[in-house]
């Protein structure tokens, strides 16, 4: 007599996700950067007066609706994930939520307390800057622009730049003509950030079909008009000394900024090899990081009397 064929066992149910891969889902890093940018415009809308209570409101909405609106991109791009090196791994596309499906009504919600409470306990205008930048990073970059055109990068630029907005409206209920500046510069910002990432990354985009560059067939082009990219940085950061409420050693420390920036990126002008790609994309974090700690450095100087303006 034969062996009884054991049963086949049951599949395992899906899994809810662990903690980790819901923090992933949140996309840190890029919240933490939404939240400098916030402070950034918080702190040049009126470097005179900071006012600690409403400076951490504007960061706490914005964060959950940072939160919500990369969860919603998580879930839309899980498809186009898979078929990437670098972000098969992410927990939508690894499968390591099950379908994934409370993820939208999750970010959803994220979005709509973090919008609805900027609105309700600072003002309207902080709501809505925090919403366009919502709407811009998930509807018009995410779903529209990404897949489709090689400008999805400088027009979805303007999701990064909606923090800036909602900072200085939090400090002082309008957008003064420095926080439209800053505003500026980090819209400026935005591309030579991700096109040195995707010269890093080309073959990973073009896998998934994604035409992340100026031109994709054309690696030498794309490198100049990052580093012409980079170069945009400098006028900007002139622009916001010159209109901003920015004292003169935070300008020139402002445009050496983009000036240190440009000198990075320069060697993709003509050989637009990884590893400076690498570096451009290395040191853009660092670069608007050290933008928002010379406004604050410019807070001191404002209090301290130092002259205003380049």
């Amino acid at each position: 007599m034969s062996a009884p064929v054991p049963a086949p066992s049951p599949s395992p149910a899906p899994s809810p996700g662990g903690l980790s891969d819901w923090v992933e889902l949140t996309k840190p890093g890029i919240t933490g950067l939404i939240c400098l940018v916030a402070v950034g415009g918080f702190l040049l809308a009126d470097p005179s007066h900071v006012a600690v209570l409403p400076l951490l409101l504007v960061v706490g909405t914005g964060a959950l609706a940072s939160a919500g609106s990369a969860m919603l991109n998580h879930y839309l791009e899980r498809g186009r994930d898979r078929r990437m090196h670098r972000t098969r791994e992410r927990p939508l596309a690894a499968d390591r939520i099950g379908s994934g499906a409370g993820v939208p009504l999750v970010g959803g919600a994220l979005v709509a307390i973090g919008v609805g409470a900027a609105a309700v306990v600072l003002n309207p205008l902080t709501g809505l800057s925090i919403l366009l930048g919502a709407l811009t990073y998930v509807v018009v970059y995410t779903v529209w622009l990404k897949p489709r055109s090689s400008w999805n990068i400088v027009i979805g630029g303007f999701a990064g730049s909606a923090p800036a907005l909602a900072g200085g409206a939090a400090a002082t209920g309008h957008w003064s003509a420095g926080i439209l500046a800053l505003a500026l510069l980090v819209f400026l910002w935005t591309p030579p950030h991700f096109w040195s990432l995707a010269l890093l990354l080309r073959d990973d985009y073009a896998r998934a079909g994604l035409p992340m560059l100026p031109r994709m067939d054309d690696v030498r082009y794309s490198g100049r008009v990052v580093v012409l990219s980079a170069a945009l940085l400098v006028p900007a950061a002139v622009l916001v000394g010159a209109v901003g409420l920015v004292a003169w050693p935070a300008a020139l420390a402002l445009v050496g900024l983009g000036l240190a920036f440009t000198a990075v990126a320069a060697p993709l002008g003509w050989r637009a090899e990884r590893a400076s790609a690498r570096r451009a994309f290395l040191f853009s974090g660092p670069y608007l990081l050290g933008v928002v700690a010379v406004l604050a450095a410019n807070v001191a100087l404002v209090h301290a009397g130092v002259a205003v303006g380049l």
